[in-house]
């Protein structure tokens, strides 16, 4: 019975595209030019590879991004469990094509082998956002992509809306939610894993782990911060100390961009 009920509550253990479901939302803004409409953003955190995300599920992953043909892929940090992993991660990740790039931020996991991932990134064709601000450009129009270094910095030593005003479209890769809220930052849309959506929850209800100084607030799917940031944290691909997840399932997120410029 035991068996069966972690069989259940595990998607992961299940699926055929090495994550336990497709998370779609969609965001739609006045800010965000019309040349962007229906943008499809990619996102993928915290794979701890390989943990219950194991070697056989990374073919299968990227075999489900490619499918998904995203514009722009975004990874968020918490990659491997081992150095060994590191380049067969970003090979495999890179081999996925995108219309704007692939881009990608450290989480706090990274802190022992900083300089070895940013190497295979670039090896791989991933560019490493380090308190960066990135333009895209299509059809003479652009937002703007953003990658915070620390997002666990008290201190808003990076503010990507103050570089290029409040009227730019700006996506803001931040490792943990806490930061939006936190450091009152004013971009339009926030991507963020680290709290694996508690990675086990007693039948969504209860989530004993949170991994937030804000509690449930931002623990998993679409929020909104009091600055009116739109923050979407996934549950994340891989698990962190003990390879198992209860009513959590695994995750990659899609997100479609949606213009209400002059509408």
């Amino acid at each position: 019975m035991a068996t069966v009920l972690l069989l259940l509550s595990s998607c992961a253990s299940l699926s055929p595209n090495g994550v336990g479901r497709i998370k779609r939302y969609t965001v739609e803004s006045e800010q965000l030019p019309s040349a962007f409409d229906g943008c499809r953003v990619v996102f993928v955190s915290d794979t701890h590879y390989p943990s219950l995300f194991g070697r056989k599920r990374l073919p299968e992953l990227v075999a489900c991004l490619k499918e998904l043909a995203p514009d722009l892929l975004l990874l968020g940090g918490d990659y491997v469990t081992d150095d060994d992993s590191i380049d067969v991660l970003f090979k495999a990740l890179g081999s996925v094509d995108t219309s704007y790039g692939t881009f990608a931020v450290l989480g706090n996991h990274e802190r022992r082998n900083h300089a070895q991932i940013v190497r295979s990134m670039e090896e791989y064709g991933i560019k490493h956002l380090d308190d960066e601000l990135h333009p895209l450009a299509c059809n003479g129009e652009q937002i703007y992509l953003a990658g915070v270094s620390d997002s666990f910095s008290d201190t808003l030593s990076f503010c990507p809306t103050r570089l290029v005003g409040n009227d730019e479209f700006v996506v803001l890769l931040a490792h943990t939610p806490d930061y939006a809220e936190r450091t009152g930052t004013t971009a339009d849309l926030v991507l963020s894993g680290h709290t694996h959506g508690g990675q086990v929850s007693l039948f969504g209800i209860y989530t004993p782990v949170r991994n937030s100084m804000y509690g449930a607030r931002f623990l998993r799917g679409k929020n909104m911060t009091s600055n009116g940031s739109v923050v979407i944290t996934t549950n994340g691909v891989g698990t962190s100390r003990r390879k198992i997840r209860m009513f959590v399932p695994s995750e990659i997120v899609v997100v479609e961009l949606k213009s209400l410029c002059g509408k």
